[in-house]
């Protein structure tokens, strides 16, 4: 297994989006958040032989790396053409062996189901809702995940952990792990006042066990 670092690296190549769309909340995910998220899963056991699904994949970020881990295969689902076609250019810019698919569609109507064979595991970083087109899609990317995964890593606002643990046992999960994170997002829209914004973030683990 590589470090975080090296698979930090490996990511930095990883374009991020064309024409990004405010309502949709397209925020790249940042390699090195991208990294740890991956190295702890893997450390878990959670990717390595896995079936792992990148729920709003963006242009790749989370699936690719998850890919330099030696998953059984990676399945990145984007509602977005424009940003799964920068994510198949992604994948060779990194140039991964794994299998990888890339599925347009709806989290909130998912075309795949987890893999009765072996371990499915979820890896997102959701709209946080600010957007009024993406209020709630944080609970949304969370029920989806529980529908077709054994583990998730979802990424959301400082603070959520409460709302995440009450979630995921209202839905037939457990919250198993947590750790917080800050992230460094560019400025993108004409709403933004900095050139740069800190914004701390959590991680949160659970296990579905229904």
């Amino acid at each position: 297994m590589s470090t975080r670092s090296a698979l930090e690296t490996q990511l930095a190549v990883v374009a991020g989006f064309d024409d990004p769309s405010a309502a949709l909340e397209q925020y790249p995910t940042p390699p090195g958040l991208a990294a740890s998220v991956v190295h702890d899963a893997d450390l878990r056991g959670d990717v390595e032989g896995a079936t792992v699904v990148d729920l709003g994949a963006g242009t790749g970020m989370l699936a690719l790396g998850a890919a330099l881990r030696a998953p059984t295969r990676v399945v990145g689902v984007e509602l977005d053409p424009a940003a799964l076609a920068t994510a198949r250019d992604n994948r060779r810019r990194v140039g991964v062996d794994a299998a990888v698919g890339w599925v347009r569609a709806d989290v909130t109507r998912l075309p795949v189901v987890g893999d009765g064979d072996r371990q499915t595991t979820v890896l997102t970083n959701p709209p946080f809702g600010a957007q009024r087109d993406a209020v709630h899609a944080d609970r949304e990317f969370l029920a989806a995940a529980g529908a077709v995964a054994d583990v998730s890593y979802s990424v959301h606002r400082a603070g959520s952990r409460e709302f995440v643990a009450s979630f995921a046992a209202d839905h037939g999960g457990r919250l198993t792990a947590s750790y917080a994170a800050t992230i460094d997002l560019d400025r993108q829209f004409a709403f933004h006042e900095a050139d740069s914004e800190a914004v701390d973030v959590e991680v949160h683990r659970v296990a579905w066990d229904a």
